[in-house]
């Protein structure tokens, strides 16, 4: 994780995945047509291109990227749908070039977004890819908490995956097909466990405690030295300036170095985060009945998000696992091997594995 405004995979992982890749005829499946998966968040979209086996029931191991691209945001709740639209065409068609790929070459498109939360969410989504590719080609489209479950578990949509980036949210599935989600509403309505809400707080203490509301903390020297200010006063300015999610959200390592230093107000900020995490993926756990009717039921729990990987003494994801545990023992955390958009890639294999398995029974 590159920062904690990004939700994407591990990086390392996947160029280990990239590494001496082949294309057309050298035995990586390119010969045969390939697949998109994107993973569009609230600050980046990133697309991957992979082969597409046709007549295999597993893929192989390690599973070969042929290409992969980085834009920035396609969420059409944050920047319009012009501009999502535009960066999701940018990004595909980015990753085919690298691949050596074209757009006549596409099997299937799994498109995991964050704003996708409700059917007519994903039925715009799906008319703006009709338009690019032909209709052959079969399309896709997810939250992107999806795809961060998929990235996980390998494709399989079992169990639970919370997200804690710029935003947070918690989706999860039952073997039966059913579904739920909790948080993932944006800041405006309180994903106060996300990095958005986490550094919001962090803001809001430093003008609580300028203007006598509040208790003095150390996040005021903190923040205002990262952000190159004199005054509490300025981060007025500052913040209205560009209120945008993901430079706010930016600010979560200073506040983790101040509880680090035993400063209670950050200490109390990211205690209230890590229950408010915790708490989003008990209700869907809940929901579900993940962990059984006596609730000590085995389920996996995916942790994705820059928040959740900070690898700081103070520890959110560590805290919330923790948190989780306490009332589902037999919660098992998952840091995912491959990034979300790879893990929309599995989906889309999945997918298309799963229809022509049924095809051949009808």
């Amino acid at each position: 994780m590159n920062n904690y405004g990004e939700s994407n995979g591990d990086l390392n992982v996947h160029e280990k995945q990239v590494e001496g890749h082949d294309h057309g005829e050298n035995g990586d499946g390119s010969g045969n047509g390939v697949i998109l998966g994107i993973d569009g968040g609230t600050t980046s979209t990133v697309c991957v291109c992979i082969p597409f086996f046709p007549s295999s029931n597993t893929l192989p191991k390690p599973l070969h990227v042929l290409g992969r691209a980085v834009s920035g945001c396609s969420n059409h709740n944050s920047v319009g749908e012009t501009a999502a639209r535009d960066t999701l065409e940018e990004v595909m068609a980015e990753a085919l070039s690298k691949s050596g790929s074209n757009w006549s070459t596409v099997h299937a498109v799994c498109l995991g977004v964050s704003g996708v939360n409700h059917p007519t969410d994903q039925e715009r989504i799906l008319n703006w890819l009709r338009e690019i590719f032909p209709s052959h080609v079969k399309l896709y489209v997810q939250n992107d908490a999806v795809a961060a479950l998929a990235s996980g578990t390998m494709g399989k949509l079992h169990g639970c995956v919370l997200i804690a980036g710029t935003g947070c949210i918690s989706y999860g599935f039952a073997e039966d097909g059913r579904e739920a989600r909790a948080s993932g509403a944006g800041p405006v309505l309180g994903d106060w466990g996300s990095g958005y809400g986490i550094a919001a707080k962090a803001l809001t203490a430093v003008i609580r405690a300028h203007d006598g509301r509040g208790p003095q903390t150390l996040l005021t020297n903190k923040i205002l030295k990262a952000l190159c200010l004199s005054s509490p006063d300025e981060l007025i300015g500052w913040t209205y300036a560009d209120p945008s999610w993901a430079r706010i959200a930016a600010l979560v390592p200073e506040v983790v170095s101040c509880a680090e230093a035993c400063d209670q107000v950050a200490t109390k900020i990211l205690v209230d985060a890590v229950q408010d995490l915790a708490l989003s993926v008990k209700a869907v756990v809940q929901r579900l009945s993940l962990c059984g009717e006596d609730g000590n039921g085995f389920f996996p729990v995916v942790m994705v998000g820059g928040v959740l990987e900070a690898n700081r003494t103070w520890d959110i994801g560590k805290e919330v696992v923790k948190c989780i545990q306490e009332q589902f023992p037999e919660a098992h955390p998952i840091r995912p091997q491959v990034e979300p958009a790879v893990g929309a890639a599995l989906l889309a294999w999945n997918f298309l594995m799963k229809e022509s398995t049924e095809d051949c029974h009808s």
